[in-house]
Order: C-alpha cells, then structure tokens, then sequence
C-alpha cells in the first residue's frame, strides 16, 4: 500500500493483517480520488471504518485540511498513528477508536466528505449510511466501498447517488447533497 500522489506521493503504508482486512486496491483508491477530485483541497475528510487509515492520508496528501480517523480496532488505531507519523500528517488529523455509532452520535463537528467502508455481511451499510448523512456539511459527498451484491438506497435523507462505479467485485457509490 502507498499513497497515490500529493504531498506524500510513493510513501508506503503499514496495513493489518489477517482474513478480515480488505485494503481499498489502488486502483479503487485512483477511482474514488478522481471523482472527487475538484471538492478535496481545504475540506475535512472522515475516514469511518479505517482500517490502516489510507484513504484519509490519500486525502491530505493531496489537500484536504484536516481527517478525522475512526475505527473500534486498537491495532487498526496503532496503524493509522503510525501511518500518519510516516507521512507527516499527525497534527492535521484526529485519530478515535470508537465504534461508528457512537462517534457520530457525540460528534460535534461536520465533514465535507465522508469515506464509509464498513465490515462486510454485518448489516452496517445503510446504518452507517444513514448515521453519516446528519453530520455532513451543506454541499457534503459521502462515499461507500461496497462488494457487488448490496445494492444501496437511490436516496439517503438529503443525498441522493450521483455517481456509482463497479471494479471487479467491489462497487463505489458517491452521494451527494441534493440542490433541488
């Protein structure tokens, strides 16, 4: 794993290991950071479900302001804080281990973008979805990793899908805040 471009472009990541990590390839990870594209540079990014934390460095490193970092696993957490020492991110970013649920019910701050990529088979997508949807910003895009065989609402409260790309077994769904 290594960040794509940016500030930190070609740094390598530590990741966990084991049979229940599923690191985002970097070919999804290109994918989901050309979509956005245009809406990182000075937004606040939560990186839920963080796993080693890559997609929130991929964000600061190519300009997001801040990312706030959150996952229940103490190993995921040590990783994520090494991970940010490597690139040099650490004082731009929060790291908290905390379940979703909990973490968004005393959040008392907003994000621009959201990256939702949650366990898969325990029924945590449109939960986390849902949740994640009341502490976005106005013009805020939420964006899942999710395997081919779950299909997403169409709309979510005030976000509705703008964009949704399949790569081998794994799908991205980009929302975004409806304007109308």
């Amino acid at each position: 794993m290594r960040v794509i471009t940016g500030t930190a472009k070609g740094r390598k990541l530590d990741t966990l290991f084991g049979t229940d990590v599923r690191p985002t390839t970097d070919m999804v990870k290109e994918a989901v950071f050309s979509a956005i594209q245009f809406d990182i540079e000075g937004r606040t990014f939560l990186d839920l479900f963080a796993g080693s934390g890559q997609m929130g460095i991929e964000a600061l490193s190519r300009g997001a302001e801040a990312a706030v970092f959150v996952d229940t696993n103490p190993d995921a957490i040590s990783i994520i804080k090494l991970n940010l020492e490597k690139t040099g991110f650490s004082e731009r970013s929060k790291v908290i281990r905390s379940d979703y649920f909990s973490f968004i019910a005393s959040c008392r701050e907003q994000f621009d973008i959201a990256f939702i990529d949650p366990p898969y088979r325990e029924g945590l997508f449109e939960k986390a979805l849902s949740a994640v949807s009341g502490i976005m910003k106005s013009h805020g895009i939420i964006v899942c990793e999710h395997p081919i065989d779950i299909k997403l609402p169409e709309t979510l409260g005030d976000f509705k899908i703008e964009r949704e790309r399949k790569y081998s077994k794994i799908v991205i769904t980009i929302y975004r805040k409806d304007s109308e």
